[in-house]
């Protein structure tokens, strides 16, 4: 579990290394809510779109690539955690989208950005 934990934990941290070197600002990390919890919020500066990013890392292949792992379930949770953030930060006229960042460790780590992920039947 705590393997795991912590190998989730230093993917998130490399994901926001990533993010303030491509011209993102982070805004938060861990937003936790009662709704669930977003691993990542940040500003694309590129297009002033505020990015709700959801972080999955992994060290192989076994059970197929990270962003399989945000299913239907995770989606919502994502949905509804975003839609509180949103209303809590006055953001409803601010563009928005959802990201995941795929992080590969290996020899070294490896990033995948998958943006503008559509969440469907939420």
């Amino acid at each position: 579990m705590y393997k795991n934990h912590d190998v989730g934990k230093e993917g998130e941290s490399v994901a926001r290394r990533y993010l303030e070197s491509s011209n993102y600002k982070v805004i938060e990390k861990n937003f936790r809510c009662q709704k669930g919890e977003i691993d990542i919020i940040a500003e694309d500066m590129k297009t002033n779109e505020y990015c709700f990013i959801e972080v999955k890392t992994r060290s192989n292949k076994e059970f197929g690539r990270p962003a399989v792992a945000v299913d239907k379930a995770k989606q919502r949770k994502i949905t509804m955690t975003t839609r509180l953030y949103v209303l809590k930060n006055k953001l409803q006229n601010s563009l928005i989208r959802f990201d995941v960042i795929e992080v590969y460790k290996k020899d070294k780590f490896y990033i995948n950005h998958l943006k503008n992920c559509e969440f469907k039947n939420n």
